[in-house]
């Protein structure tokens, strides 16, 4: 067996193999060209497995000897730290982030700034975490640690090299706070920061992305890059280059960005691959065309009976017709006036719609309805994604089934996924609290290292384990009365419920307003009020009930007296289809060597042993004798779903970026280097 050292050489190598063919693209838009689907993540994790997320003590002790040099510039006056930063900018111009002892120097610099202008020095660990990504790596950096300053070491050295640099922020309010907390450390190294959110027009997008430094989300910068594909068109092509280059031509309308150069992105795991499926379309709106079709066809359905004229894949979210199905479908939709039921094609993709739109996609957990209107709600973070729709027909059926006017349907005029979209960055780096797990499909995908950063501080948080009730009636009610005995069996110590949907918040909400706990909830339908609800959630005595906005992007502080008291304690109420999640919610307690506590308690007829474990639930349940479970069979249950379910999911990933590469040989804006 050759050496691990042997094989992590080896992988690099097949790596730097298939993206030969990703090369740099200079003009008109810097960015890398598209390279080839491939799926090495398999390979690779036979290969080097979890070698890949490793942890790299050399780096810690450059970082340690960072922060020694950083203290030698204290004494400086504020000219003399200003000079430095001058002269340091002109090297990294002409040199860029090829030379590391003017990283050092550069990271020095940056954390004695940011401790004049903030108050706050970065810890070694945090220095670690800089290495990592402006070497073009992720860093898993636990809940806590300061991820926030930590961006600013990537972003400014990259910056002061000549990179336009992009920082992506979980949401909007964190891209705007980040923003204008760390606005004073950007500006004393002359450096411009500009900020992008939803709802600014075009002219002030494009005045965002001329500032050295720019904060905003994923969803929002991957589309003003569709708009400037739009844009560009054909023009993008090699020869079509040259001719626009020997005869002048131009695009008529400006351009959003100046490109693709570095990308620092928080929370790296939920959008590299959690959301990496998800295709971004540029659309134009069409006006709404109620001609009954919608309501036609969640009537014809509701005619169909389950196992005979069709079968339902909920772990894929998947409607399938059989074939007495497709006949019983032709039949019914005979007399109907729209011309949609008269192609087969048409008639069968409309009934499976309607089907998933009645049976798949539930209120208050896929979606919320808030102003007359059907909004989607996003599992991983718990956010309203209030521009986003769903294809095919499908939000206009749930529009129909919920009786709100009808939107207009979309004629898609540009699309791509959030992997094709950050492959095409010519530098790319990012942090997370939650990475390791997923190491080698984020170095198949996007060739990033995963390294674990060391906390600054011990974890003193407790787990109390798992315990698994019968049905969800009970679940509810354990989960009520573990908050009634935290609250008066440990000092009145803040708590935090943890849920997977909508309903589920307000379902705690019920069974603890019914024992006489009063609580805050925090939910899509509450994201107005987030900041303040975070800020109180650290409280004695708070209890505050939450889906995942509670999760990610989130620092929930102690107030003293709750410090005293034993800190937060987290209560699970369901398992996510990644332990990923699930960490992200725990990690609110024990932040920065905090004292804190969680516990999970689940049911199990939760959905995640529904769909993914269906037959060792069954089984459990059978020879059960005493509820609770707890201990070794209700973990097993849990890793064994957990595990069903990623594998389900990176399937799903593999196949979804086959699918875009087949679909960019057909359509313009897919930008053929």
């Amino acid at each position: 067996m050759p050496e691990l050292s042997v094989l992590r050489e080896r992988a690099r190598d097949l790596w730097r193999e298939v993206r030969s063919d990703a090369r740099p693209v200079i003009a008109p838009y810097p960015e890398r060209g598209p390279a080839p689907s491939w799926k090495w993540d398999r390979p690779v994790d036979l290969l080097v497995g979890r070698a890949l997320a490793g942890a790299r003590p050399a780096m810690l002790a450059r970082a340690e000897a960072i922060a020694e040099a950083a203290e030698a510039l204290r004494p400086l006056d504020d000219a003399d730290l200003d000079a430095r930063c001058a002269a340091l900018r002109v090297r990294l111009m002409r040199h860029g982030l090829s030379d590391p002892v003017l990283i050092d120097q550069c990271f020095a610099l940056i954390r004695e700034v940011t401790g004049r202008m903030l108050g706050m020095r970065h810890f070694p660990v945090q220095l670690m975490g800089g290495l990592v990504m402006v070497e073009g790596g992720l860093a898993e950096m636990a809940t806590g640690e300061g991820k926030t300053i930590t961006a600013l070491l990537p972003a400014i050295t990259g910056a002061m090299a000549g990179m336009p640099v992009h920082v992506f922020t979980v949401n909007d309010y964190l891209a705007e706070r980040d923003a204008a907390k760390l606005r004073p450390v950007y500006e004393r190294f002359g450096l411009s920061l500009g900020v992008v959110i939803h709802g600014q027009e075009t002219p002030e997008r494009r005045a965002a992305y001329r500032a050295d430094v720019v904060y905003g989300t994923n969803k929002e910068i991957t589309f003003d890059y569709l708009r400037d594909q739009t844009a560009l068109g054909p023009k993008r092509g090699a020869a079509r280059r040259v001719m626009r280059d020997l005869f002048g031509d131009r695009v008529a309308e400006p351009l959003i960005m100046r490109g693709l150069y570095f990308a620092v992105v928080d929370e790296a795991d939920s959008i590299f691959i959690d959301e990496a499926r998800t295709p971004l379309i540029l659309s134009a709106e069409m006006p709404a065309n109620d001609d009954g079709l919608y309501l036609a066809a969640l009537e014809l359905v509701r005619q169909l009976e389950e196992g005979r004229h069709y079968r339902i894949r909920e772990a894929d979210r998947a409607v399938e017709l059989t074939e007495r199905g497709h006949r019983v479908v032709a039949e019914l939709s005979e007399g109907l006036p729209q011309t949609r039921w008269r192609i087969r094609q048409a008639r069968e993709q409309i009934a499976s719609q309607a089907i998933a739109a009645l049976r798949l996609y539930q209120r208050d957990r896929d979606y919320i309805v808030a102003e007359d209107k059907v909004q989607i709600v996003d599992e991983s973070t718990g956010r309203v994604m209030a521009d986003r729709s769903w294809e095919g027909g499908l939000h206009q059926l749930i529009e129909a089934k919920e009786e709100v006017e009808l939107s207009g349907t979309r004629n898609t005029m540009a699309r791509i996924t959030y992997q094709r979209f950050f492959r095409r960055y010519l530098r790319l780096s990012g942090m997370s609290g939650t990475v390791k797990e997923t190491a080698p499909e984020l170095w198949a995908d996007y060739g990033l290292k995963v390294t674990v950063v060391p906390r600054n501080r011990p974890n003193l948080r407790r787990d109390r384990g798992h315990r698994l009730h019968a049905d969800a009636a009970s679940k509810w009610a354990a989960v009520a009365e573990a908050v009634r005995t935290v609250r008066e069996e440990e000092g009145q110590r803040p708590i935090l419920v943890g849920t997977r949907s909508v309903g589920d918040s307000e379902a705690v909400a019920a069974a603890l307003d019914r024992i006489g706990i009063a609580c805050r909830i925090l939910n899509a339908r509450q994201d107005a009020e987030e900041a303040e609800i975070v800020a109180a959630a650290g409280r004695i005595g708070a209890v505050t009930v939450a889906t995942n906005m509670a999760g990610r992007g989130t620092d929930i502080e102690l107030s003293k007296e709750a410090h005293a008291a034993g800190g937060l304690h987290v209560i699970l109420t369901a398992f996510h289809e990644t332990p990923r999640i699930d960490r992200q919610l725990e990690g609110r307690a024990g932040r920065q060597g905090d004292p804190g506590s969680t516990q999970a308690i689940t049911a199990i007829d939760d959905e995640l042993y529904a769909l993914f474990a269906p037959r060792a639930a069954r089984a459990l349940k059978a020879s059960a004798k005493v509820w609770p479970i707890e201990g070794r069979p209700a973990n097993l249950l849990r890793r064994w779903a957990q595990g069903a379910a990623e594998r389900r999911h990176a399937a799903s990933r593999r196949q979804t970026e086959l699918s875009e590469e087949r679909l960019q040989k057909t359509m313009a804006f897919s930008g053929t280097a």
